[in-house]
């Protein structure tokens, strides 16, 4: 025959230290099935192209059967020694990205000193280098980004002797300035105040012991 049996549920807040803990280890489990990062990527986006980069996109398909382009951006993170974020796209000279950047972005000195250091090599090669920046392997960190500069020059003059170092480096630098961002994102995500921010305002309920109910 059928039984009724009767549960005690709580709230977040009326539970235990111990059990507080095992319910924000189940939402950060389960929590996450969402792009938690696209104001990271939008913020990137934006970066890039006042730094002269022009990502590169992909066609992704949406739930309702329609496609979208998605730029090529990939990470992996945050706990192995591996980890790291890169792109594609292709840079060149953006007039004012170093006064641009520091509008932008007025406290973030990392960017300030990639942009400097761009527009530094630009003008020794006459605002002519150019970069392709294409991913390769199955990891996802800086060094796993192809770097071709070539100067576009029309009488065919060879970039000075640093500049093609210079564009590589920051390149790369700004993809670990990427990492950095999302590293910084998922932490302040998944800290115990935003999770018991999250867990409140979808109402969840728990046993005695933190087990999700329902």
């Amino acid at each position: 025959m059928p039984e009724i049996i009767e549960t005690t549920v709580y709230q977040l807040h009326e539970l235990s230290n111990a059990a507080k803990d095992k319910a924000r280890d189940w939402y950060r489990r389960v929590g996450f099935d969402f792009d938690w990062y696209d104001a990271v990527y939008d913020d990137f986006e934006r970066i890039c192209a006042i730094l002269g980069v022009s990502l590169a996109t992909r066609t992704v398909r949406l739930f309702g059967g329609g496609v979208r382009p998605k730029p090529c951006i990939w990470f992996s993170g945050f706990w192995s020694q591996g980890d790291g974020a890169c792109f594609e796209g292709h840079y060149r000279h953006a007039k004012g990205a170093a006064p641009h950047i520091r509008a932008y972005a007025p406290q973030d000195t990392e960017l300030h000193r990639i942009a400097d250091s761009l527009q530094a090599a630009q003008r020794r090669n006459f605002y002519q280098l150019q970069a392709t920046v294409t991913h390769r392997g199955r990891y996802y960190h800086e060094q796993c980004m192809a770097i071709s500069v070539e100067r576009d020059s029309p009488t065919g003059q060879d970039t000075s002797r640093d500049a093609e170092d210079i564009v590589i480096e920051a390149m790369r630098d700004l993809a670990r300035w990427l990492y950095r961002q999302l590293e910084r994102e998922y932490d302040d995500q998944t800290s115990d105040a935003s999770i018991d921010d999250a867990i409140c305002a979808s109402a969840y309920t728990f046993t005695e012991e933190g087990r999700r109910f329902g």
